[in-house]
């Protein structure tokens, strides 16, 4: 797991170490071509599971994941 709350801070695990924030600061966004729900810290990408994601929104974090939709019409999706 990529990321711990308490109390509505966030920690982190990224490659430099633990980043900490209050879950306000932290705006979940979709990375569309790895389809992953990921943050952004400073310009560093942390790809995080959904469960964390809403785990995130729980503790106040901004949402701003969006559905992704197929487009080949041979998908299995």
């Amino acid at each position: 797991m990529s990321v711990r709350i308490e109390n509505q801070t966030c920690f982190f695990i990224t490659e430099s170490g633990e980043e900490i924030r209050l879950a306000a600061d932290v705006t979940i966004l979709t990375d569309s071509e790895k389809s992953m729900s990921a943050v952004d810290l400073d310009g560093q990408r942390v790809y995080i599971t959904e469960a964390e994601a809403d785990a995130l929104t729980v503790a106040g974090a901004v949402d701003g994941r969006r559905h992704l939709k197929v487009t080949d019409s041979d998908s299995v999706i």
